[in-house]
């Protein structure tokens, strides 16, 4: 009895039947639970997560120790801006496809025109690179939605057209339905996607304007701080000046009072010596 091929887990390296394999990037089932692929905090690129505390990517890593902590990017919003004020994706597509263009989902100033091969496969929208990825896989799940209904509704069609004098009519309608409702689904996922897509933004900024009120108040009250010190400084140093200046006023009073008694001592003496000696005289 043959046994049918086992293949290696790209992570624990243990065999298994190729088909209980994830297709991309080929792990087994406990692998694909340990290590989820997740969005990075920082970039949003989705990676294969390491360990639960591990949030971001390791490009992200590596440019957070070269670079320091990313500021929000000037076009996407994305907290991805290592070096300057705009992140590296937006900064090589601005040199691809020349500036950025007011994306139609979003509405943020952030999509780039890759003419007629990134417009197909959004159905000729001009979108940024969040709401392509969202609309993309928006796009996914309704064809795989609609697999599903086409083939759990066919039967049922069958049976009602099959007791169904007009024939025709019952099926144009029915098809029609069908029609709208997927594309209803289609409008609601994209707008559900793009709102979450939104949100998160939102709250990426929020974060980054309260680190940076953070950041400032900090800043703020270190120079208080400073200030104060060099004001105390300042007043003490003014004190022990004042203090030595009316001490050294005081010195020289003193003296100024002694050299006038000594003035005032010679000057008798003179008066003295002149009597004195005019006496004397015969």
């Amino acid at each position: 009895m043959a046994t049918s091929a086992l293949y290696a887990c790209t992570k624990c390296n243990q065999r298994y039947p190729f088909e209980e394999l994830s297709q991309g990037q080929q792990l087994c089932k406990e692998c694909r639970i340990a290590h989820p692929i997740v969005k990075c905090t920082y970039c949003r690129s989705e990676f294969q997560q390491e360990s639960k505390t591990n949030t971001i990517c390791k490009k992200c890593a590596q440019n957070v120790k070269q670079f320091g902590t990313p500021k929000p990017c000037q076009y996407c919003n994305i907290i991805a801006a290592f070096i300057g004020t705009k992140c590296q994706r937006c900064t090589n597509s601005e040199k691809k496809y020349g500036p950025p263009q007011t994306c139609e989902q979003c509405k943020q100033q952030c999509a780039f025109d890759r003419k007629e091969e990134g417009r197909r496969k959004v159905d000729g929208k001009l979108l940024c690179w969040l709401c392509t990825l969202s609309y993309r896989r928006v796009l996914q799940k309704t064809k795989e939605q609609r697999k599903g209904f086409g083939s759990s509704n066919s039967s049922s069609l069958n049976e009602k057209d099959h007791h169904s004098r007009q024939h025709h009519h019952h099926h144009h309608n029915s098809s029609s339905i069908t029609q709208s409702m997927d594309s209803g689904g289609t409008d609601n996922f994209i707008l559900i996607s793009q709102l979450k897509e939104e949100v998160m933004s939102l709250k990426r900024l929020l974060q980054q304007r309260d680190q940076t009120i953070l950041e400032k108040d900090r800043k703020l009250t270190e120079l208080k701080a400073d200030f104060q010190y060099q004001e105390s400084n300042m007043r003490v140093k003014m004190n022990n000046m004042e203090k030595a200046h009316k001490e050294s006023m005081e010195q020289q009073q003193a003296k100024n009072r002694e050299l006038m008694k000594q003035v005032a001592a010679l000057s008798k003496g003179k008066k003295f010596d002149r009597t004195g000696s005019s006496l004397l005289l015969p």
